[in-house]
């Protein structure tokens, strides 16, 4: 037992390493270091924001629409299957085959897994508003978009969110096969490992974790930012009370 614990111990040790300090390789080229660890994490990034915004843009009007109007249930939970039952592999390979590869058509497929979370649970977030309020909202003489936008949004918030959390997740793990069509993010440490060794192998994992975790966080910055105070405080009393 104790040599399988100093062998996890010294490959994480190797993996971290890897990641401040380069080496020759298998290949016989250096690899690893920070700065090239920052480069490819900086596309990771800059793909995966990209990405997230483009699914936001597409599924929060239709979610909201559909919520709103109380219509395409069916419509938004096979999305939502379908998403679940899309492989990300599979996915990328279609569209490197019919529209080619590089960083516009990786955002496309990238995009496609994105939505479904989003969609999903922002139809799901508006429909869950306490209708009393929505007609409360429309009895004082608000508009449909005003009822939206201060009424059914900021009540739904919590909901809609944990679907963008999940979208970014499903787009930074996925963002790790992009090597495969031409963008090199952390992914290319971990696809081709017969150039980076074992160490960079997981040194790759440990970044993409760590990077998931980091949206992650940020994401749930911006709902508690979102959520109105109310909720927040009556959320708080809930956990409190349990």
């Amino acid at each position: 037992m104790s040599v399988v614990v100093a062998n996890v111990f010294s490959s994480f040790g190797g993996a971290i390493d890897f990641i401040f300090n380069p080496r020759i390789g298998p290949g016989g080229v250096e690899v690893g270091g920070l700065s090239d660890v920052l480069s490819l994490l900086w596309t990771h990034v800059w793909i995966s924001v990209i990405a997230l915004a483009a699914s936001v843009a597409v599924a929060l009007p239709f979610g909201v629409w559909f919520g709103h109007r109380g219509s395409g249930e069916g419509l938004a939970v096979a999305i939502g299957n379908a998403g679940r039952a899309i492989p990300e592999l599979g996915l990328i390979a279609i569209v490197a085959a019919f529209i080619g590869v590089g960083v516009f058509n990786l955002t496309i497929a990238l995009l496609v897994l994105g939505i479904p979370p989003i969609l999903t649970n922002t139809f799901v977030g508006i429909r869950q508003v306490d209708r009393d309020a929505v007609e409360a909202a429309r009895g004082i003489g608000m508009t449909e978009w005003e009822v939206i936008r201060k009424v059914e949004l900021p009540l739904a918030v919590p909901t809609i969110m944990a679907g963008v959390r999940t979208g970014a997740i499903n787009i930074i793990a996925t963002a790790t096969i992009a090597p495969l069509v031409g963008v090199v993010t952390l992914g290319d440490y971990i696809i081709n490992g017969s150039n980076f060794g074992p160490e960079g192998v997981l040194a790759g994992a440990i970044l993409v974790a760590l990077l998931a975790l980091a949206f992650e966080l940020v994401l749930s910055g911006v709902q508690r930012l979102l959520t109105p105070r109310g909720i927040r405080l009556e959320r708080e009393a809930a956990r409190s009370t349990a």
